[in-house]
C-alpha cells in the first residue's frame, strides 16, 4: 500500500448536520450521560431502563426509541474517541505520509483537547472499569471498535491512492482501531492523566501504533 496520501484534493468534507440530527444526537449523548453516572454510581446489574431514562428526563418509550438496552446507551460515549480518529485522518493534508497520518490521527483523538473530549476519555475510564464485570458491556465496547474499524476503511482507501491493496487497507483499519482500543483500556486501569505522561492514552495509542506496525516511525 502507498505510504503517502493522494496529491489530489483531500476527502470531501462532511455537510453540517441539520438541526434534527443536532437534536437527535443531543438526546443520544443526554442518555448516555445519565446511563455512564448511574452505571458509575450502582454498577451495571443494579442500574434499570426506567432509571435512565428517569435520569436524562425522557420518557421510557423515548430510552428504546434510540437504545435496545441499558448497555446499549453508554456506546456514544465509549464511540466519541474512534470518531475522532477517523474526523483527524479525514482531514489529512494531501501528501502527509500515511503512518505520520495514523499517528497524528491518534495523538488528536486521544489527546483530551476540547471539554467534549475530555469529558468522553474520563466516562470511558469509568465505563471500562465497569465493563470488567459486566459482560454486556463489554459487548458494546467490542462492537464499538468493530463499527469504528469499518468506518476508517473508506478514509484509508483514499489516503492510501488508487490502485492500494483491499487488503493492505483493511489490515491498516485494523491496526489504527486496535491501537486505539488497547491504549485506552491500558489507560483505564491505572491512575495516570489524560496528558503528559507516557502511560497517557495518546502515547500509549502511538506506542501501540508502532508496536504492531513492526516499531517503524514516520
Amino acid at each position: 500500500m502507498s505510504t503517502h496520501a493522494p496529491s489530489a484534493p483531500s476527502l470531501q468534507r462532511t455537510r453540517r448536520p441539520s438541526l434534527t440530527a443536532r437534536r437527535k444526537a443531543a438526546t443520544e449523548l443526554g442518555i448516555a450521560r445519565a446511563a455512564a453516572e448511574l452505571f458509575a454510581e450502582r454498577g451495571p446489574d443494579r442500574t434499570t431502563a426506567e432509571q435512565i431514562a428517569g435520569r436524562a428526563g425522557v420518557a421510557l418509550r423515548t430510552f428504546y426509541r434510540y437504545y435496545r438496552g441499558k448497555q446499549d446507551a453508554v456506546a456514544p460515549l465509549l464511540a466519541d474517541s474512534a470518531e475522532r480518529q477517523r474526523i483527524a485522518l479525514a482531514a489529512t493534508a494531501p501528501g502527509t505520509a500515511l503512518p505520520r497520518a495514523l499517528e497524528r490521527s491518534l495523538s488528536d483523538a486521544l489527546s483530551g483537547r476540547d471539554e467534549a473530549a475530555r469529558e468522553s476519555l474520563l466516562w470511558t475510564r469509568v465505563l471500562l472499569r465497569a465493563a470488567a464485570g459486566d459482560a454486556a458491556l463489554r459487548t458494546v465496547w467490542y462492537r464499538v471498535h468493530r463499527d469504528a474499524e469499518e468506518s476508517l476503511l473508506p478514509v484509508l482507501a483514499t489516503l492510501a491512492g488508487p490502485g492500494a491493496d483491499p487488503l493492505s487497507v483493511r489490515l491498516t483499519a485494523v491496526t489504527a482501531t486496535e491501537a486505539l482500543r488497547v491504549a485506552l483500556e491500558t489507560w483505564a486501569a491505572t491512575g495516570e492523566p489524560l496528558s503528559g505522561t507516557q502511560a497517557s492514552p495518546a502515547a500509549l495509542a502511538v506506542r501501540c501504533l508502532r508496536e504492531l506496525t513492526g516499531g517503524s516511525e514516520p
